[in-house]
């Protein structure tokens, strides 16, 4: 069950697992954060996640209002994360698709002539004549399910013995951000939100 806001909820197909994960809390914006690795570490899902639905808030306005690219990069830093923590996971199955049409940016930011028949000049990528560009079209597609997620934590686990293993929940029952972040250069490949399925 996802809780959309306090008064409303919403039947949500949910995955769980239990893996020890880089974890962390942003006491600024009362949120967890979470990395879940892929296959091969190059790239990462990092969900942020709000503590908890108060009033008429789901404390994701909050969140997304204090988000920049300098302060996710500090707050996943390796020094603000707990690596040798059990985390159970409790994650929505989701998937987005979103379409944009990209003329009306790139008129905004100047390049307006290689959309004109008459005043396009692209013979550098072709020697055809007479080339415009009619259209940009970008297509994002983004699904998260039991498949990803396996591979996500394909990290082993060491357990030691007389040792009280520490255990965190991320509870991702309401609305969170999240990122797919490629490790190696640390840039942001994708963000998005769930809000609502």
């Amino acid at each position: 069950m996802l809780k959309i806001m306090q008064t409303e909820k919403k039947n949500v197909k949910m995955m769980f697992m239990k893996e020890k994960l880089p974890f962390g809390y942003i006491p600024e914006c009362n949120c967890r954060v979470l990395e879940l690795p892929y296959k091969g570490e190059d790239l990462s899902m990092i969900i942020l996640l709000p503590d908890a639905i108060e009033d008429n808030s789901t404390g994701l306005e909050q969140l997304e209002q204090q988000l920049t690219l300098e302060k996710l990069q500090e707050w996943t830093q390796p020094r603000n994360m707990n690596f040798d923590v059990d985390v159970y996971v409790n994650l929505p199955k989701f998937q987005l698709e979103e379409n944009y049409d990209l003329k009306s940016y790139f008129a905004a930011l100047g390049l307006v002539d290689m959309f004109d028949s008459g005043k396009a000049n692209l013979s550098g990528m072709s020697g055809a004549q007479n080339l415009h560009v009619s259209k940009i079209v970008h297509k994002s597609f983004l699904e998260v399910n039991e498949e990803g997620t396996e591979a996500a934590a394909a990290t082993a686990a060491t357990i030691m013995l007389f040792c009280l293993p520490m255990e965190e929940d991320f509870i991702a029952d309401h609305p969170f951000v999240f990122f797919i972040r490629h490790n190696p250069t640390n840039t942001i490949l994708f963000l998005g939100r769930f809000a609502s399925p």
